[in-house]
């Protein structure tokens, strides 16, 4: 116990920091059977139990490591030109959204992304013709900018990767590359803003050992899932995403 608290931040206990280490494998779990999830559900377990200042930063770390495995796991399934786009618009997310000094607004930011989501989901599935692919740059935007702020802009690249067409495990896969590309920008990003990562390091790496195996786990799943049951549990999972989304703008607009 000794050997693990020294591992550990001394911001943070040592039974929270367990709790984060066994959420993380759930949370993979989770983002590897159905493809999203996972890292909204971390962020908000984390919110709960870390630091403010370093939630963010640290978050993107541990994401940055779930998604490596998952993308590994799944890398023949990987369409390469979507995740070029998908890199291109991300880079100037990073960029600008690192420079923005100002808080966001972040109720209505909120409320917009919730809708977008719903509505990409239920409604009539928006027409890119040929530029279907290059659409994912708009979304490497707006996720990565977005994330900067919240840390979890997934239901963005997942709602337009959705339109695309692609199988179960070519969409789990290529959102696994394109959320580890966001995350990549996002932790230069805080780095050359001077976050410290060291003294979380020891976290960092026990979620991302537990957040792969929890991959593996999820994978396993994926493979049993047919795609009419895995399309339905996709859109469960972009739903609940988007209410909780309302929940918290609506919370920030009554002032709880």
């Amino acid at each position: 116990m000794a050997l693990l608290s020294a591992l550990l931040p001394g911001e943070l206990g040592t039974v929270p920091a367990l709790v984060l280490v066994i959420v993380s494998f759930f949370t993979s779990a989770l983002t590897a059977a159905v493809g999203l999830g996972g890292g909204v559900t971390l962020i908000a377990i984390m919110a709960a139990l870390m630091p403010a200042s370093a939630l963010v930063p640290v978050h993107g770390v541990v994401q940055f490591g779930s998604n490596a495995g998952r993308a590994l796991v799944q890398l023949r399934h990987v369409d390469w030109l979507i995740a070029l786009w998908f890199a291109l618009g991300a880079a100037f997310g990073a960029a600008i959204g690192g420079a923005i000094a100002v808080e966001l607004p972040a109720a209505v930011l909120k409320f917009g992304i919730a809708c977008f989501v719903l509505w990409v989901v239920w409604g009539r599935k928006p027409k890119f013709g040929q530029a279907r692919k290059r659409a994912m740059a708009a979304a490497g935007f707006a996720s990565t900018f977005l994330s900067m702020f919240f840390g979890a802009a997934g239901p963005i690249g997942g709602a337009v990767l959705s339109t695309l067409g692609l199988p179960r495990h070519g969409f789990v896969a290529n959102q696994a590359v394109t959320a580890l590309i966001m995350h990549i920008f996002k932790i230069l990003a805080f780095g050359a803003l001077g976050f410290a990562f060291a003294p979380w390091a020891g976290l960092i790496v026990l979620m991302i050992l537990s957040g792969f195996l929890g991959t593996l786990a999820g994978s396993r799943l994926l493979g049993k899932m047919n795609e009419a049951t895995f399309r339905t549990w996709f859109k469960r999972v972009m739903t609940a995403l988007a209410l909780n989304l309302f929940w918290q703008a609506g919370k920030s607009w009554v002032g709880l």
